[in-house]
């Protein structure tokens, strides 16, 4: 059984630019975590795009749901932006495909050492095996069904509805 890691940026994969004073894309960071984690679950990954999830339109969404469809494996971890997860959640939730499809994020940059990310990657990989079609969302060592899951912008965690 083989796992598709589909990479959408996101916090997730953010460094600072140290010239520019801001968050930025460079690469993801994903071959290095699951490679750091000992991982021998067997995947293969895919970088769609290096956005921030509040800059994500339908577009983008449609390239996502497209590669949910046509990717050969029925196990699929997206790695997301937190700020609109769910909404993208929601737009796969809808084509009802028959596959089982875990979101996952981080509320800190990877790069930064102190990431929730390495966490929340090995828990997705961990649902994603056991967990029936459908799509959930993986942060802070839980899944949540796409229709029953929020951030909470206070806490900074994922809570159900």
């Amino acid at each position: 059984m083989s796992i598709r890691i589909l990479v959408t940026g996101g916090t997730f994969d953010k460094e600072y630019d140290m010239i520019n004073g801001k968050l930025d894309f460079e690469e993801t960071h994903v071959p290095e975590m699951l490679k750091l984690g000992r991982c021998t679950v067997s995947t293969e990954i895919r970088t769609l795009m290096m956005v921030d999830s509040l800059e994500m339109t339908n577009t983008d969404r449609e390239l996502i749901l497209h590669n949910c469809k046509t990717v050969p494996e029925d196990k699929i971890l997206l790695t997301h932006g937190t700020d609109t997860m769910s909404v993208t959640a929601e737009y796969l939730a809808k084509a009802n495909l028959p596959k089982t499809i875990v979101i996952t994020g981080a509320m800190i940059p990877y790069k930064f050492g102190s990431s929730d990310g390495f966490f929340n990657l090995g828990a997705a990989l961990a649902f994603l095996q056991t967990l029936p079609h459908g799509v959930y969302v993986a942060m802070n060592g839980r899944y949540f069904t796409w229709d029953n899951v929020r951030k909470n912008k206070q806490t900074g965690l994922f809570e159900e509805l």
